[in-house]
């Protein structure tokens, strides 16, 4: 498949690994800010092949996990209503909030539907004038634009009884929350290619410049990982900390410029509470005054939400990096993708939901403790295999990367 198999290829992969391995001299720390690229590092065992001295730290990058449980709260609150029809991708199903979750309220008798384009709610509404229909709209800047496109076609066609509940986050305030973290060990950032093909680059400059870090816009198969991954080890080694655009071959640094108009027409800045996390500012999307008949937060009070998150979950910590997944006393036993206590584990971008479903045979037999050195090994054998080898020319600029 084109765009997908060559940035799989084994042979390449080997020959970017080496070059890191021949970079790097001293240990340093890397983020991921994609739950998309997490899963790739974890099915693939990058991570693992990599030097002992580098460590891929997961970020918040999943935005199902992210969403605040007062926010999935007010949605079941919204659902359970007789005269509601909502609408959702099926990722926020299972999503747990206080005490139940969407396909509890269904089979409650709640019309929760899954769609698969906003604008299939949007449909629903036409064709169900007499009831609400609501459209949960969660995500980062790559889900924004289609959302705010579906309510400016609601607007624009008169169809009053569309709502959004909108949780839209945005990724550069988050990497500034990050980096002011007293716990913050971050050296370097790997940037999420599909946020910046909408969003450009302009917003990172200024980032890596005051905090003094590479980011490296990378995607999402294994060879991007990597090329990220060996460009940002370069900059670390050279002392170096500028933006750097390993993919290329769908980021232009201005980005979607129809895009961000979309944005800026419907939505503004606000500040937003991330799972987890807590509130941070400016890091996320409501709509704006011209648009709020749509939005469903104003549309249907909500009032008397008492939030509770299960103390057992440390999925806060998973998503600020300070904790690995397997590394929670409840992985794999009290929290599984059947019973999950936190969104990490159920949604298809999680990080435990990762590590579950790539590496809880291996973490079931082997002490989280002993990971690190298990990954240390498989580094070893790594260079071993390739001191054997004939080592190729450090790849500056991959004509295939």
């Amino acid at each position: 498949m084109k765009y997908i198999e060559e940035f799989q290829d084994p042979d390449l992969a080997r020959r970017l690994l080496d070059d890191i391995h021949a970079t790097v001299t001293r240990p340093w720390a890397l983020m991921e800010v994609c739950g998309g690229q997490t899963h790739t590092i974890i099915r693939h065992g990058i991570d693992q092949l990599l030097p002992e001295q580098v460590e891929l730290i997961h970020g918040p990058g999943c935005p199902v996990c992210v969403t605040p449980l007062e926010v999935i709260d007010k949605a079941l609150e919204i659902a359970s209503r007789p005269d509601v029809i909502f609408c959702s991708f099926g990722d926020m199903l299972r999503v747990p909030g206080t005490g139940r979750d969407l396909f509890q309220v269904r089979s409650e008798g709640g019309d929760v539907r899954v769609v698969y384009s906003p604008l299939d709610a949007l449909r629903i509404a036409q064709e169900n004038p007499a009831r609400q229909v609501v459209f949960f709209g969660i995500g980062f800047e790559t889900t924004a634009p289609p959302n705010a496109m579906t309510v400016h076609q609601a607007k624009k066609l008169g169809i009053p009884n569309f709502s959004l509940l909108v949780s839209h986050v945005r990724v550069p305030p988050a990497i500034e929350a990050i980096m002011q973290s007293p716990s913050c060990r971050v050296q370097g950032f790997l940037a999420a290619g599909h946020v910046c093909s909408v969003m450009g680059m302009s917003e990172y400059p200024e980032l890596a410049a005051r905090h003094r870090v590479p980011i490296v816009v990378t995607g999402f198969e294994p060879l991007d990982i990597l090329e990220g991954v060996r460009r940002a080890v370069r900059q670390l080694e050279r002392g170096e900390h500028t933006v750097d655009n390993a993919y290329a071959r769908a980021v232009r640094p201005e980005g979607n410029p129809a895009a961000l108009a979309m944005l800026e027409d419907v939505f503004e800045v606000t500040d937003r509470a991330w799972r987890g996390i807590g509130v941070i500012p400016d890091s996320g999307w409501r709509l704006s005054a011209r648009y709020r008949d749509f939005d469903a937060e104003h549309r249907f009070s909500v009032t008397g939400i008492n939030t509770r998150e299960p103390a057992e979950c440390r999925s806060g910590e998973v998503l600020q990096g300070l904790l690995k997944p397997h590394e929670c006393e409840a992985f794999g036993t009290l929290c599984t993708p059947r019973s999950p206590l936190g969104a990490t584990m159920v949604s298809s971008e999680g990080a435990c939901a990762a590590y579950y479903l790539y590496r809880r045979l291996e973490l079931g037999t082997v002490p989280a403790a002993t990971t690190a050195a298990t990954a240390a090994a498989a580094a070893s054998a790594t260079t071993a295999a390739s001191a054997t080898t004939p080592v190729s020319a450090p790849l500056e600029a991959s004509p295939v990367v």
